[in-house]
Order: C-alpha cells, then structure tokens, then sequence
C-alpha cells in the first residue's frame, strides 16, 4: 500500500506593492514628473505608492476635461442618467474592495467601512436620477408682458475643478464629482491627499464603464502643489475647494479663481457627508440660459 503521500505547504507569498498611476483622458499615465509618495493606512502602514502629480500633469488633465465636454454635454439627460446608473451597478460589484480601502484609510471598523460604501453607491444612484430632472426642477417658464414665450434654462458651466473632501475618502468624493458631471460637466478631481486610493479604485470603475474617457479625470499628490494651477487655469469654469483644510491656502485659491471669474464652492470643514446633500451641488455648476421665442412663429 502507498505511504499516504501529505499536502504541499503553501510557499510564502511575495509581498505586491502597487504604485498607481492617474487617470487622465481616460487613459492611466504616470506623472510625468516620474515622481510617487507613499499612502499609508490609519496606523501608518504601507498600503501603496500613489503618483505625485505635478502642474503638467494638472495642464494635461484640464486640456482632457475641456476636450470632453462638448460631447459630454451633449448627450441627452437620459443617456447620461443610463451611464451614470451602470457606473453604480459596477460600484456595486466592487464593493470588498471599496470597503477594505476605506477600513484602512480611514481607520474604521470593516463593518462601518461597509456602512460607508453602502451610503457612497446610494448617493451614486440619486445624482444619477437627478439627470432627466434637472431642468425641469431648476428651470422655468416666465410670465412676460410680451408676445413672446420666455423660458429659462439650465446649462453646464464646462470644466470644473474638485478638490475632494480629506476627511471622507469615498461618500465624500463621491458626493461631489456626481453632480458635477450629471448636469453635463467636465471634471477635474484632486483626491484626498493622504486617502486616495477608494479614489483610484473609482477610476478603475469609471475606465471600463461607458462613461466617455475625459469626462472625469484624477490627480492624485499634494494639495498645496497641484490645486493653485487648477484655481489660476484659464479653461476650468468653476472650482470646488471643499476639501482645502489650510484656510491660508484657500483665500489664496479664492484670489486665483475671482481674476477670471471663475464660480467657487468655498472649503467646507467637518462636513456630514451623510445628510441628505440636497440640490446645491447640482445648482453650484450650472448657468441659466434665458430664450425668448415670439409667439405663433
């Protein structure tokens, strides 16, 4: 009889240490600086390398951003509710790993990172009913004294730049890059500087679902580096600072973006990314068109 031959024992692994890239155009360059920085999680462990973006990689992303706009805006409300609903679905799918990286970024229990995920994909879901809805809900038909028909209606401001919440690494990422390009804009979003991999992983999501490459475009590195070219660019609209915590800073930003008018959501500290977000976020990046039309014609 045999000897009863015994298991092979498992080899130890080797160790994947991931340096990620950004997300411009679609496309998954590195920083064109060749540098990276370390992400850490909540008690200093390694997690990974993020690239460290520089103010070239900041031009490129922006020139991606307004070359994707007119498309983008150009797609009926429908069609971006659809693509928008996918990018959920997809979310869904990957929520393990959305729920390991917020754990860890944020120091958070797993089941309260579940929480977290759970309440980011939901907040997906509602921007991305808002699409059909919008111009119905913040447009309007006048009262003129006038043969005329006088309507007002909501359009996209263009290219926006975000820089997302440091705090809250996905619901708060999430709830502002999804109102900004559910009404037809252009972003782009600097990630939590210390928190950006959920941030990364959403990229991914983003890459391989039918959102067209350039309509959201990633940095990820140093707020204080990157944001001030965002703030002074000539081709971003409007600038989101919620998530700049240096108050220094962001009157710098605030200076920058005012000289070529650009729109400006003010930083917002110790924000509950929980609460019902309300239609702020979808009004703060939109222009009002007003037509007038004479009647019978």
């Amino acid at each position: 009889m045999p000897a009863e031959r015994k298991p092979a024992r498992p080899e130890p692994r080797v160790g994947v240490r991931k340096t990620y890239k950004l997300y411009i155009g679609g496309a998954f360059p590195r920083s064109e600086s060749g540098r990276s920085y370390v992400v850490e999680d909540a008690e200093g462990g390694f997690l990974a390398n993020a690239a460290l973006a520089s103010r070239k990689d900041a031009r490129d992303a922006v020139s991606a951003a307004a070359k994707a706009g007119p498309g983008w805006s150009a797609r009926t409300a429908y069609n971006r509710g659809q693509i928008l609903y996918r990018i959920a679905e997809m979310l869904e799918g990957r929520r393990d790993q959305f729920t390991t990286e917020v754990a860890a970024g944020e120091g958070v229990p797993r089941k309260a990172a579940d929480v977290v995920v759970s309440a980011a994909i939901d907040r997906w879901v509602w921007y991305a009913g808002w699409a059909d809805k919008i111009t119905q809900v913040l447009g309007s038909s006048n009262q003129v004294a006038a043969p005329y028909f006088d309507f007002s209606v909501p359009e996209p401001t263009g290219t926006v730049a975000v820089v997302a919440p440091q705090d809250s690494s996905l619901l708060g990422l999430v709830s502002v890059v999804a109102p900004a390009i559910v009404s037809g804009n252009t972003v782009v979003v600097l990630a939590a500087e210390t928190r950006p991999l959920p941030a990364v992983t959403l990229t991914e999501v983003l890459a391989t679902s039918d959102l067209p490459g350039g309509v959201v475009n990633l940095l990820t590195g140093r707020v204080a580096e990157v944001a001030p070219w965002l703030a002074s660019h000539m081709e971003v609209k409007a600038i989101d600072l919620t998530g700049v915590t240096d108050a220094e800073l962001a009157t710098d930003l605030e200076r920058s973006a005012a000289d070529n008018l650009k729109r400006v959501v003010r930083p917002t500290t110790g924000a509950d990314w929980n609460v019902d977000p309300g239609l702020d976020r979808l009004r703060a990046f939109l222009e009002t068109k007003t037509v007038w039309h004479p009647v019978g014609i």
